[in-house]
């Protein structure tokens, strides 16, 4: 039976771990888009769920420590980080340019399974922005509830379950609003835009880090 401490820690978690990810970012981004175009909406959601929840135990088990003991990995990783995601703002800024309306016919359109994942797990396991949060940050406060600590993981991980699972599924709501060309071109215009902003940060966070 959980104590009233372990629900403490519970909630801690899942409120912690909502702050984090309830934010614009690379992956909120892409599982908005898949979820827009009902495509592989739930490997998606798995992919960056199931990514979390490998990140937060590997933060409670102490890999923040590791990394903090590795200075030279944090630029390398900032740096490969931005080029990355500027490549896909890149991407999303050339759509933008040339928007299409989100229509049934469309469909045949679509982006292969393996591509999509492979998407997704880049975006997470490649954004150094990932670790820093979820691995030092989640892993560091963590560490402060002591034996309630897999609570707050628990906590943490429930709310990244609970927030791609709404992100990608209630996606479909706005379809209607984006059955016209003229949002694609707003939506991929911010997704270039804050990944533009992402890769410049690192950049400058992997160059202080030298």
């Amino acid at each position: 039976m959980l104590t009233t401490t372990a629900l403490l820690a519970a909630a801690s978690g899942l409120a912690l771990g909502l702050g984090l990810i309830v934010a614009i970012g690379a992956q909120n981004a892409f599982v908005l888009r898949q979820g827009l175009r009902l495509e592989h909406v739930a490997a998606v959601v798995a992919v960056c769920a199931l990514s979390d929840l490998a990140l937060i135990i590997a933060g409670v088990l102490g890999a923040g420590t590791v990394l903090s003991r590795l200075p030279w990995l944090i630029p390398a990783v900032c740096l490969g980080g931005a080029a990355f995601l500027l490549a896909y703002g890149l991407r999303a800024a050339r759509r933008a340019l040339r928007p299409a309306a989100l229509l049934p016919e469309a469909a045949g359109a679509r982006v292969g399974l393996l591509t999509t994942v492979g998407t997704g797990l880049a975006l997470t396991w490649l954004n150094p922005h990932v670790y820093l949060d979820t691995v030092v940050l989640l892993g560091s406060t963590a560490s402060t509830y002591g034996e309630h600590r897999w609570q707050f993981a628990a906590g943490a991980g429930l709310g990244s379950i609970v927030w791609f699972a709404g992100l990608g599924y209630g996606a479909r709501l706005l379809r209607p609003v984006f059955a016209r060309p003229a949002a694609w071109r707003v939506l991929d215009g911010v997704i270039a835009v804050v990944m533009a902003l992402l890769a410049v940060s690192l950049v400058v966070r992997g160059i202080s880090a030298v």
